[in-house]
């Protein structure tokens, strides 16, 4: 291959038959997706019939690195997993991080296809070209970090895992995917996984990953990590705090979401902060992904009370809200441990905690009683409760059966009015960000491919006031030109955490030189805007050739839409029908989509090279 920054080779692994194949990676995918989640679309738009059931063994589970990783570029130890969501039925692309992505790049891959279903549990091992099936027996029925373990003794130190837990293992929806610490969180990977009775993948490689200016890209580094050390927020509060010290910014905002969205500021949030978790004693040091000077993830230890023990990495800021503010609750030792159970069991603590914060709601407004609930008191602020609800979810047992699908199906099933307490868009819960304080993030919420996850429209901008939140006007094409932002970095893959770096809002500079000096491909703003343009486009058709996708379902939960923020600073904002109407139009303008449907018009898919996929939507042309 001409261009560098890649293995130039895709794995595919086909359970079914135990077999083990590779393909070359061609230059045009290059070009057009660039790599990851570009990559990773491309593959399940072509390889996933629209309508199959996602725990189907012809579902893809798709594993994919970018020409960043391996490399020393600052926030791109990351990897993603691309697949047909079991939660959502949509499109669903989750990253985590670590030293597995580098790892696979190392041995020579850029990423790894796996379809079909193993007659029994299964483990997948890269080591440099030799690539196997093993036998996985004595893992399954392990959590994640006994797996990992296990494989480290059984392979070596010096090998990168990823596994899944109990919960992905009985396939609950909201199960997701442990690699080392980080997870790959939303939209039920982990229960895909556990579909195809995969266990876990163990790679470890000896190769290089060659860029195209070495030179340049050495002084380009040098410049990115002067930067990131001089910056407040990047090179200072986040290696000290992590993202736990955004609950007290947001609690002063007036855009913390508190029991289940009904309030947005919490009376409990500097016990949950991650200042307090310092000063208690409870921050034992920090990890960093590989190639990365912010080290943002934070290792807890709670050393007293009832869950002392206690031992996470995190709580992150989601985390915090999900199983804290949002739950009523200001125990941060019961969060710990509940962020420990979910990162064993390998649940997603954003869609845990508010699908318990949803049926706390419930119970507290009579729609379900102990008889439901197994006998437990499910008020808000009961962190006893979390705890238990948690294993349940987890082991699929009592009303854990019924959460353990999301609030989207857990309202369809209690009926009554739950509906309106499933703070949900297009199936997927929504995580610590406000619509109604965040004009951009509601309307990015509401375009989002993966539904209600705040990785394709970004919260930073407003948030931080480097953009005005409380200025309507402009906020469609605003999201727009971040989620570009964000599918081009997914597929280069750089972290989240670097955007005060890299740039918040569209294709910056710093894009356009890290593509040039890793991948030698000379490609201005506009040709990187084409190409996140057509990833997000096609995301969009393959949401679409579902069946369920349009203006309608752009949607935000009827909470935020009907109920202004009843206290606080940001008391009385809301996005009305009206407002998100708006702000649609605006959104559809600048992306080449109908006005009347959200479809992306014919037009703009042949000018982005997807005429393929015009008879998919529009099946009469």
């Amino acid at each position: 291959m001409k261009y560098q920054g890649y293995a130039g080779k895709i794995l595919r692994v086909d359970l079914s038959n135990n077999k083990v194949t590779m393909e070359n990676v061609d230059e045009t995918l290059v070009r057009q997706y660039l790599g990851g989640n570009g990559f990773g679309i491309k593959y399940l738009y072509e390889e996933v019939p629209a309508g199959l059931n996602p725990l189907d063994p012809t579902n893809r589970l798709i594993i994919m690195s970018g020409p960043g990783e391996g490399t020393m570029l600052p926030g791109a130890g990351r990897a993603v997993v691309i697949t047909k969501s079991p939660l959502t039925n949509h499109f669903i692309d989750s990253y985590f991080g670590g030293h597995f992505g580098a790892e696979l790049k190392y041995a020579g891959y850029d990423g790894i296809i796996i379809q079909g279903k193993a007659d029994k549990p299964v483990y997948l091992l890269i080591d440099d070209d030799k690539v196997t099936i093993e036998d996985a027996s004595d893992l399954w029925g392990l959590n994640t970090f006994q797996t990992q373990f296990k494989l480290r003794e059984k392979l070596g130190e010096d090998i990168s895992t990823l596994a899944i837990g109990p919960a992905g293992e009985r396939m609950v929806p909201l199960a997701c995917i442990i690699s080392g610490v980080s997870a790959a969180g939303r939209g039920g990977t982990g229960a895909v996984m556990g579909s195809k009775n995969l266990k876990a993948i163990a790679a470890r490689g000896t190769q290089d990953v060659a860029v195209a200016d070495i030179e340049g890209f050495k002084q380009y580094v040098k410049s990115v990590v002067e930067r990131i050390k001089a910056h407040p927020g990047t090179g200072k509060n986040l290696p000290a705090y992590g993202t736990t010290a955004s609950i007290k910014t947001n609690h002063d905002l007036g855009i913390l979401g508190t029991r289940n969205w009904q309030q947005e500021q919490f009376e409990g949030a500097i016990a949950i902060n991650g200042t307090t978790i310092k000063e208690k004693g409870y921050g034992i040091g920090s990890i960093t992904c590989v190639a990365c000077p912010i080290a943002c993830s934070q290792l807890t230890l709670v050393n007293q009370g009832i869950y002392k023990g206690a031992l996470t990495i995190g709580p992150e800021y989601e985390t915090l809200f999900a199983l804290g503010s949002t739950c009523g609750n200001a125990n941060v030792e019961s969060i710990v441990r509940g962020d420990q159970m979910c990162d064993e069991y390998g649940l997603d603590t954003i869609s845990v905690g508010a699908v318990i914060a949803f049926a706390m709601e419930c119970y507290e407004n009579g729609i379900i009683g102990k008889e439901e609930t197994g006998g437990i008191e499910l008020n808000f602020g009961n962190h006893e409760a979390i705890i238990s609800l948690i294993e349940k979810i987890a082991c699929q047992e009592g009303m854990g059966k019924i959460l353990g699908h999301g609030a989207k199906r857990a309202a369809e099933y209690f009926g009554r009015g739950a509906e309106r307490f499933a703070i949900h868009v297009k199936g997927l819960e929504v995580p610590a960000h406000s619509s109604r304080g965040l004009p951009g993030m509601a309307i990015g919420y509401a375009t989002s491919n993966r539904g209600g996850s705040h990785q394709d429209g970004r919260a930073t901008g407003e948030r931080t006031g480097q953009v005005d939140r409380d200025v309507i006007e402009g906020k469609g094409r605003y999201a727009a030109n971040v989620q570009r932002m964000t599918a081009l970095c997914d597929s280069i893959i750089t972290c989240r955490m670097t955007e005060n770096i890299y740039g918040l809002i569209g294709i910056t500079d710093d894009h356009v030189q890290m593509v040039r000096l890793i991948t030698g491909m000379d490609l201005n703003k506009e040709e990187l805007v084409d190409i996140a343009d057509r990833i997000y486009t096609l995301e969009r058709v393959f949401n679409i050739r579902e069946g369920d996708e349009s203006r309608k379902t752009d949607t935000l939960p009827a909470r935020f839409m009907e109920e202004p923020i009843p206290g606080g600073p940001s008391a009385g904002k809301v996005i009305t029908p009206e407002i998100l109407n708006k702000l649609l139009d605006e959104y559809y303008e600048e992306r080449g989509w109908d006005k009347n449907t959200g479809y992306p018009t014919a037009q703009t898919l042949k000018r982005l090279g997807l005429e393929q996929v015009i008879k998919d939507i529009y099946p009469l042309r």
